[in-house]
């Protein structure tokens, strides 16, 4: 096909690389904090969860903007990281992982810790019964029960960070091969008013995104089958 230019298939590898990192990274934080907003009974439970749910309500350009100051060489952080680790996040694809994880979070973390608090708390009771550990009983016990919404999860997160703009701008730029994701190349080519190339990067992200949903909706349909 004459759209699968060098560039073009360079900033769709690009797109679903970050995707998959961000997914891959997320997983285990999103069940770690699951865990925790399950367990939790304080005010400090409230606090948390309004936390995670902050990057749904925040325009993605603020949260961007924030992560960019924080990650800038001239801040502390970003000062330390290039300094003692030759690492720097603003601008680079490990800054647009890291906050890209950040922006996320909600996606992966609500779908599970719903899932967990729906469990009979009977299937812990039985494990501990039979003698086995909290270790055992989450990993071998708990988490089989929640494999739906943690697939949820990860579809979910996968391609909401396909369809990140703000965040990615502010914080990446628009580096080709590094930080150039699809959602920018969109915007790039319509300010060049290059509507054709535009249109093929948006058609592949709405059929992308489409068959995202199928999924979604799919897994949702299935968890509510499997309840009843």
């Amino acid at each position: 096909m004459s759209f699968l230019t060098h560039d073009f298939l360079q900033t769709m590898s690009l797109t679903f690389k970050l995707a998959l990192y961000t997914t891959l990274f997320l997983l285990p934080i999103g069940i770690a904090l699951a865990v925790l907003l399950d367990s939790l009974r304080s005010k400090l439970a409230i606090i948390l969860h309004a936390l995670i749910w902050m990057p749904l309500i925040l325009p993605p350009s603020v949260l961007g903007f924030y992560l960019l100051v924080l990650f800038n060489r001239h801040n502390p952080l970003g000062a330390f990281l290039l300094e003692h680790c030759s690492f720097q996040l603003a601008f680079s694809f490990g800054g647009l992982v890291v906050a890209s994880v950040i922006f996320s979070m909600p996606f992966m973390v609500n779908p599970i810790k719903n899932a967990l608090s729906a469990l009979p708390p009977s299937l812990k009771e039985a494990s501990y019964t039979l003698g086995k550990s909290r270790i055992y009983t989450f990993i071998f016990v708990l988490l089989p029960n929640i494999k739906s919404a943690i697939l949820l999860g990860c579809v979910t997160s996968f391609a909401h960070t396909i369809g990140e703009f703000g965040v990615v701008m502010m914080i990446g730029g628009s580096r080709a091969g590094e930080t150039k994701v699809a959602s920018i190349a969109i915007y790039e080519q319509v300010e060049t008013l290059n509507y054709t190339l535009a249109h093929q990067y948006a058609l592949t992200l709405f059929v992308i995104s489409f068959v995202s949903l199928v999924a979604i909706f799919a897994l949702v349909h299935r968890r509510r089958a499997q309840i009843l």
